[in-house]
């Protein structure tokens, strides 16, 4: 061990507790780099502030310890040195020594090594001459070579620095005297004259022994010396054997299955053909009445032959078609040099499976260059849950808007329970409602096809408006992935809820006016430390358990905020 007086004491007494003293079977060395010889003087094991029986134990643990320091010239010299050591650092430095407190073999150690480089810097200058030496730069590496192989006389003794670089040293080893109390030199080291005991001293075994402990136990270290009483051979094979079927079984399935998933990936059932979709393009004939709701840049579309109540005066038309006798959203694939990668097909893999009430099924892709790459989606003729806010004819009461956030929360749960674990982009936009009026999340997962927000200009009204959405924590990350986190996506919800219960637009400030950038910054930013984040309005006279989760989907702190399965609980309860 090396370490410091505490820390060895610590281990000798954890020792004892573990029977590792009495029984004689272990002896410890310290390699005690810092005190020296201290131990000769104090009592290592004794601490002032500790119990009498404390340190008792801790005298009869020391017992099994024996220390490695450097060993202490005995000369006149050794002696005046320490002393004038004493007496500088009184004066000069406020320290006084202990009484009979030794000096530390790093000072004498550094007064060594003051003498060697001396000696190594005039045997440097005798061979390049005062004038030159003091002409041109020390070369350390040189230098450092002159002191290799050296033997000089420093306050210490001889001084020998081999071929290497290393000092050669002379040791004592001590032991604890039990009836003193203290550590004694029983033995000295000295380079090329080995290992000498002191004459008239011995060395104390723990556990009463009167010889060191074998260097091997009664039954070796792994028990093979003794008899074997472990289980006959057949019954080992049979458990080999067992284990064996066992791995092989294990291996089997996760095989299969592993074959099973490759098979179904290289399947490509996600994969469609363009002459099975009919396209229903306008500027071609294939005309429906559609109503606009346009409101602060927001255009949603919606089929009048499913929602004829919501007026309207203008006809826009969405891109949409038949897909094997479903109505489907054609959506083309804006990317440039698409490769069709394995990771790639195990996402369109994971996107067909994917069904839920509240989730847009996906129906498959198309990736030829001719005419043009597209997605099917489900068609949701209703539009957005974004336009639906934003148009002032449609009147939704509580029951209504409670049963919106629902339907999220149910998609969302489902979502993050599945291989794609989050959406990253979850706003009012990506929220769509079908013939049914059933609300229905989209947009997700396929993010290595989907424009980045990165691609759009910096300085557009349109790059800062589609981060309202983002969690601060995700705008601060650099490197934010497309897929975003959960964490993120609750939050996403929470600035959700606010359109609903205001329906006023993401981030309502009420009479507060800020751009979408300046909203950003500040949200990214972060609230002070007295501060409370930034966030939108919150209306006090809405629903108060609404407004509950609201604010805590929106907080600051990741971890603070639920997970979609508990809050599909909480809105379930509320919403009976």
């Amino acid at each position: 061990m090396c370490a410091s007086p505490s820390t060895i004491r610590e281990i000798m007494l954890a020792a004892a507790e573990l029977n590792m003293v009495n029984s004689g079977e272990y002896v410890f060395f310290n390699i005690e780099i810092f005190g020296s010889m201290t131990a000769t003087k104090q009592p290592p094991w004794y601490a002032k502030n500790d119990t009498d029986e404390r340190n008792q134990k801790a005298k009869e643990a020391f017992t099994a310890l024996l220390q490695v320091v450097a060993r202490e010239p005995e000369d006149e010299e050794y002696r005046q040195f320490s002393k004038e050591v004493k007496e500088l650092t009184k004066t000069k430095y406020n320290h006084t020594y202990a009484e009979d407190e030794p000096v530390s073999t790093f000072v004498t150690a550094f007064y060594d090594a003051v003498l060697l480089y001396a000696y190594a810097l005039n045997d440097s200058i005798a061979q390049l001459g005062v004038e030159r030496a003091l002409r041109q730069p020390i070369n350390g590496t040189h230098l450092a070579q002159l002191m290799w192989g050296r033997s000089f006389k420093g306050i210490t003794g001889n001084v020998t620095i081999d071929s290497n670089g290393d000092r050669i040293s002379n040791y004592s080893l001590l032991d604890l005297n039990p009836e003193t109390g203290l550590f004694e030199v029983v033995a000295n080291y000295y380079y090329g004259g080995g290992l000498q005991f002191v004459e008239g001293k011995a060395i104390h075994w723990a556990g009463d022994r009167t010889k060191a402990p074998p260097d091997r136990p009664t039954c070796g270290f792994d028990g093979s010396l003794c008899p074997d009483n472990s289980l006959p051979g057949y019954a080992i094979l049979s458990l080999v054997l067992g284990v064996c079927v066992v791995c092989m079984g294990i291996a089997s399935i996760v095989g299969y299955r592993h074959y099973k998933l490759e098979a179904e990936i290289n399947s490509m059932t996600w994969k469609v053909n363009p002459n099975d979709v009919l396209s229903c393009n306008p500027s071609r004939g294939h005309r429906g009445s559609f109503h606009s709701m346009v409101k602060r840049g927001s255009q949603a579309t919606i089929y009048s032959e499913d929602l004829n109540s919501l007026p309207g005066d203008r006809q826009i038309y969405i891109h949409f078609g038949f897909y094997k006798g479903c109505k489907v959203a054609i959506k083309k694939i804006n990317v440039q040099n698409l490769s069709l990668t394995r990771s790639l097909m195990l996402e369109f893999k994971r996107m067909k499976d994917i069904q839920h009430d509240h989730l847009v099924r996906f129906y498959g892709a198309c990736l030829d260059l001719h005419p043009e790459p597209f997605i099917l989606t489900e068609y949701c003729p209703k539009g957005s849950l974004q336009d639906i806010l934003e148009n002032e004819t449609i009147k939704l009461d509580w029951m209504f808007k409670i049963s919106l956030m629902h339907d999220i929360v149910k998609g969302m749960a489902f979502l993050h329970s599945t291989d794609l674990h989050s959406h990253g982009s979850l706003k009012s936009s990506n929220c769509v409602v079908d013939s049914r009026f059933v609300l229905k999340v989209t947009d997700f997962g396929l993010h290595q096809l989907r424009r980045s927000t990165d691609d759009a200009d910096i300085e557009s009204y349109a790059y800062w408006q589609k981060l309202l959405w983002t969690a601060p924590e995700l705008l601060r990350d650099p490197q934010c992935p497309p897929a975003g986190s959960q964490k993120g996506d609750v939050y996403s919800f929470g600035i959700i809820i606010q359109e609903i219960v205001s329906r006023q637009g993401p981030f309502y400030l009420g009479t507060e006016e800020k751009s979408p950038k300046e909203i950003i910054k500040l949200v990214r930013d972060g609230p002070g430390i007295l501060d409370a984040p930034f966030r939108p309005k919150v209306d006090e006279s809405s629903y108060e358990d609404v407004n509950n989760i609201m604010i805590k989907c929106w907080s600051e702190e990741p971890t603070d905020r639920p997970d979609f399965s508990g809050l599909k609980t909480i809105i379930r309860k509320i919403n009976k």
